[in-house]
Parts: C-alpha cells; structure tokens; sequence
C-alpha cells in the first residue's frame, strides 16, 4: 500500500480541474488494471489502508464474475451455455444487476441492451483487431440481440440465454456495480472519505477532508487534455460515455464502440458525451450509455420523468446542456462551446 505522495499524486490526476486536495498524515490509495481499464482508489482517513484493501478485493471477485473475456466467470459460462435449455445457477446479486440492466432496456426501447456482445465481436471491440463488419454478418448477429430472450428466474437465482449464439456483455454497468458495492466494502471498513476512478467512472464518498465538496472535472470529447467545466460532488457517482474512449478510423470514417441495438452501428445521436450523475453508481453507469444512444431531447425527456440523476450531454452543435441540480462551474466557451440549464 503506497501513503501521500502517490495518493496525492492520483487525486491529482482524478481531478486535474480544481487542483490538488490536501492530504494529511492519514489515508491510502492503490492504482491497480481491472476489469480492462486503470482503477485508482483512494480513502483519506485513519482506515484508509483496511478500507482500500476491502475494496480492491471486492472489485477482484465481481472480476471474476461479470468478465465475459475470462473463461472461468460464471457470464462467460451463461454465454456459453445460451440455446441450450439449460439454466444456470448464478449468484442473485448477479441475477439482479441482469434484472435491473433489462429494466433500462424496457425503460429506454432500442437504446440499451446487454446481450449487444455478438455485434460488439463482429466490430472487434473486445479484440485487437478492429474493422467495420460486412453487411451479412452484422445481421446476423443484429438478429441475437434482444434482451427479452434472457431468461432470470424470480428468485434471480438461474439465467439462461434462449438462442444459440447470444451473449452478455455489461461494459454499460459493471463499473457501476463495481463501484456501488466497492463504496460499500469502504464504508464497512470505517472509510468515510473517499473517492474511487474506475476507467472514468468517478465516484465520491463524503466530503473531502476539509469538509469541502468534491471537484470533479468532465472532459471535452474533441480533446480529453480539455475541460467542459467542474461539478461539485458529495456521495455522488458521476459517469461519462462518449465516442472517444474507444474507436477506431476506416477510409477515412471514425467508428466509436456505443453501439445502437437497433442499426448495430456507433449510435450517431448528436451528442458526443453524457455525463449522469448520481447518488447510485450502476444507475449512473447505465444510464450514460443509454441516453448517448437516445440523444439529447429524449435524454432530457427520461430526466424529467424521474429525480435520481442529473445530466451534462455535450452536443455535436457545441451546446452544453446542463440539468438544473448541478453545481456546474461552465469552462468550455473558450474551447468554443455554449452552455445553457435544462428545467423541469
């Protein structure tokens, strides 16, 4: 376990637009790869260390369960298993985080939907190799994709895939699983300031040590190095989607990895990033998937229909679009954005 300059070093890095928090003698952080992105977990309290430990283990073992690349997770077995009648025996937090992913797919028609695998695989998003897929085949897989052929049973016991061929895949919402039930192995362990970055989904425990609010900065797509503006957080998971984290580019056309579960291609809804911010992280992880697919108005739309996340969508016309119950510090006009405040 690394104390001070490393831990001081990481929220640094976390949240590079509000400067440096100040660290004292107590707390503890580790950086560690998972889950196919670089996690950083940092507790700034006397049970930093135990409470790090805690949830480093918790983000290995959920790992080892949710990871469709890893032969041995039990998604990778109900992925093999699918067409062949057979219901496998899984965890029910398991069978609950697939209960609650087809609940956004029912929520949001068309924009979410986690047996999405077959098309990621033929784009080569979970390879090395990537490549815009001939016409055939991506209809082919297009034709394995729909959430309502996953069976969970009641008791979210057993699952099972009722075609041959389909997979699972949770990219959208095992970063915020992860988080939400990492955040509680530190708060068992006595942590109570806190902030995890798990691949860019940020979630905050607390105040800082001072008593402040967190600061956490939301990137501008076209160039990372830049920010749209700081929001100021407490208890809070604050995730981000957009085409940059992962594409490539073929004759001249960039392809990013949020694919529309209808067309099987990049979602192309005019946004280039949706930020959701929340007080429960697999919400949050979810949703900023669903909404960058669905596209501004019916993301607004969704948003007025509940009260447990906000939004920051940043459009392809350089409009900011921020929901009204965030304390949003706008930095992206000279970068050549505007801003304006959705309401309800």
């Amino acid at each position: 376990m690394k104390r001070l300059f490393p831990l001081f070093l990481a929220l640094s890095l976390s949240l590079s637009a509000c400067g440096a928090p100040t660290v004292g003698d107590v707390g503890a952080s580790e950086q560690f790869f998972a889950m196919d992105t670089i996690m950083t977990v940092n507790v700034l309290d006397e049970n930093g260390e135990a409470a790090v430990q805690a949830a480093r283990a918790e983000i290995d073992r959920l790992e080892q369960m949710l990871s469709r690349t890893r032969e041995d997770s039990v998604i990778a077995l109900l992925n093999t298993h699918a067409g062949d009648g057979s219901a496998l025996a899984v965890e029910p937090e398991l069978g609950a985080l697939l209960r609650f992913a087809q609940s956004v797919s029912q929520d949001l028609p068309g924009c979410f939907d986690i047996t999405i695998a077959p098309v990621m695989d033929a784009w080569g998003f979970t390879r090395e190799e990537r490549h815009v897929p001939d016409p055939d085949t991506l209809a082919d897989t297009l034709a394995l994709v729909d959430w309502r052929a996953l069976t969970v049973a009641e008791d979210d016991a057993s699952a099972r895939l009722e075609e041959p061929g389909m997979a699972v895949d949770l990219g959208a919402v095992a970063k915020g699983f992860a988080a939400q039930r990492a955040a509680d192995a530190i708060r068992a362990a006595g942590g109570t300031s806190a902030l995890l970055d798990l691949g860019g989904n940020i979630t905050v425990l607390g105040s800082k040590p001072d008593g402040a609010d967190w600061r956490v900065a939301v990137k501008d797509p076209q160039d990372t190095e830049r920010q749209l503006g700081v929001v100021s957080l407490r208890d809070k998971t604050l995730s981000t989607s957009g085409g940059y984290e992962r594409y490539f580019e073929a004759n001249g056309i960039t392809y990013h990895h949020i694919l529309d579960p209808e067309t099987g291609y990049p979602a192309d809804s005019g946004l280039l990033s949706v930020t959701v911010v929340s007080s429960d992280p697999l919400l949050a992880d979810a949703l900023s998937t669903a909404l960058f697919v669905a596209g501004r108005q019916a993301a607004l739309d969704y948003w007025r229909s509940r009260d447990d996340f906000e939004l920051i969508l940043c459009g392809s016309d350089g409009v900011v679009t921020v929901t009204e119950g965030l304390t949003f510090a706008f930095r992206g006009e000279e970068h050549g954005y505007t801003c304006e405040t959705a309401r309800r």
